[in-house]
């Protein structure tokens, strides 16, 4: 269930930025990247902090309940992406398809802590994120040849995918962690969960490695957030692209090639989940060997090298090799959070644990959202680059050209300079260094990597 889940989620998640601020002309919906950046950080308030609170109703209601209501809150979510264009209308699509995701998450990792103990939990998470990571391998693929048809079908199609699991759901056992009739609270006792929930949250040892890990979501979400955008703007992949074709002899692949044909942004970083794939049973069983914050401290590390590979060269072979990197690091250190906690939780709290781990997220990926959608609009987006040009190079008024259409934007400052699309890239790259954004994200995650630290000196010598 939880593969469908993300074979959804994941198919609309990678394409998103990209629909968000595309052209009209092209069927996006032409909002800028501040918005953008505003509909993330709504979607991470929502998506990462209902859990802690649906954690504990889910340990009370059951699985199969809450997992049922998810599904029904998750396809009414999609029904709306599909069909608003105008920002509260899409706004209110996507809150709802971050709600359903919020029930949907806890309960289905409930389940799976409740089956997992100290010999297997590295090995059941590993296998665990590997389905996650099949759906989404295969979910932006799925995604890419419905947008060719037009977008509204992405989310039609990824809202009948999700209703599988309602097949799914009649295999699945009544929730063994169910509260039996000796131990069901009152209504009144259920109405207080929610304080219990923060109350426990609020544990010294438990709310310093939470606050100080959402540093590492702040900078790992941009791979889903800003990258597509990045790469869309400023990786030349027409290069890769002709030799791949003269390597396997694909006379159609030379031609697009030559003819300046991207590879398509959703196939470049879904690499992010098929490296995953390929290596995160074996990873599993070399982390195990290490300490859970050594294993993240490294990973964080080793993410920080895949993004600063990505991040600076506008070729698609070094982003490709980055975004694997990237991914190699992912397995050490997202993971085995959530086994941390899952470790430390109470017999019974699962769920709820399960729950605080989407408190790091929630932090890191709201703010990181607004940060990095105002830091792209300003210094980055290279339509606005080249609308700053015409108007501090050209002399182009302000009126002038904010009102030429954004699909026509870069067409005139390359007949303006008599450059083609590639030789405009360069040069915009060049004057204005749009890849400076990545130096913010790789400061959090040495940041990151120091809190950890003094986290686990703390903590461990005064064993809390």
């Amino acid at each position: 269930m939880e593969f469908v889940e993300r074979l959804a989620y994941y198919g609309v998640r990678m394409l998103l930025s990209i629909y968000i601020v595309g052209a009209v002309s092209a069927g996006g919906l032409e909002f800028t990247h501040i918005q953008k950046g505003q509909i993330y950080a709504s979607w991470a308030l929502i998506q990462s902090i209902l859990p802690i609170v649906f954690g504990s109703l889910s340990d009370y209601f059951g699985h199969r309940k809450t997992i049922f209501a998810a599904i029904c809150i998750k396809v009414i979510g999609y029904l709306l992406m599909a069909t608003q264009t105008s920002f509260f209308g899409f706004w209110a699509g996507c809150m709802l398809l971050a709600s359903g995701t919020a029930l949907f998450k806890p309960a289905v990792q409930g389940l799976l802590v409740s089956s997992l103990n100290n010999k297997n939990s590295s090995i059941g998470w590993g296998i665990f994120y590997w389905l996650i990571n099949l759906g989404g391998f295969l979910g932006p693929w799925l995604a890419g040849f419905l947008r060719l048809v037009d977008w509204s079908w992405v989310f039609f199609g990824n809202a009948l995918i999700v209703s599988l699991n309602f097949l799914l759901l009649f295999f699945l056992k009544p929730a063994e962690n169910q509260l039996t009739d000796n131990t069901k609270k009152t209504l009144s006792e259920l109405l207080k969960l929610p304080i219990i929930t923060f109350k426990e949250m609020f544990k010294p040892s438990l709310i310093s490695f939470l606050l100080v890990y959402s540093g590492f979501w702040m900078m790992y979400n941009q791979i889903f957030d800003l990258l597509p955008n990045f790469i869309d703007d400023w990786i030349n992949s027409a290069p890769l692209l002709l030799q791949i074709g003269e390597l396997f002899h694909n006379a159609n692949w030379i031609e697009l090639a030559k003819a300046g044909k991207q590879i398509p942004t959703e196939w470049l970083i879904s690499i992010n989940c098929g490296t995953i794939l390929l290596l995160m049973i074996p990873f599993s069983f070399f982390f195990k060997r290490i300490d859970l914050i050594t294993s993240m401290i490294i990973g964080i590390l080793v993410v920080l090298i895949g993004m600063f590979l990505f991040g600076f060269s506008q070729s698609a072979l070094i982003c490709i090799i980055g975004i694997i990197v990237f991914s190699i690091g992912e397995m050490g250190a997202s993971p085995r959070m959530r086994e941390y906690l899952g470790l430390i939780s109470p017999k019974g709290k699962e769920g709820q644990y399960m729950g605080y781990a989407n408190l790091p997220e929630a932090i890191g990926w709201g703010f990181g959202s607004l940060v990095a959608g105002y830091w792209y609009q300003v210094h980055s987006d290279k339509h606005s680059l080249a609308l700053k040009y015409l108007t501090e190079k050209l002399n182009w008024s302000a009126q002038s050209a904010s009102e030429l259409p954004k699909d026509q934007i870069l067409i005139t400052l390359s007949k303006a300079l008599h450059l083609n699309s590639f030789e405009l890239s360069q040069f915009l790259w060049l004057a204005y260094s749009p890849q400076k954004i990545w130096y913010w994200f790789i400061m959090i995650g040495f940041l990151t990597v120091i809190g950890l630290l003094f986290h686990q000196k703390y903590f461990k010598k005064n064993n809390t």
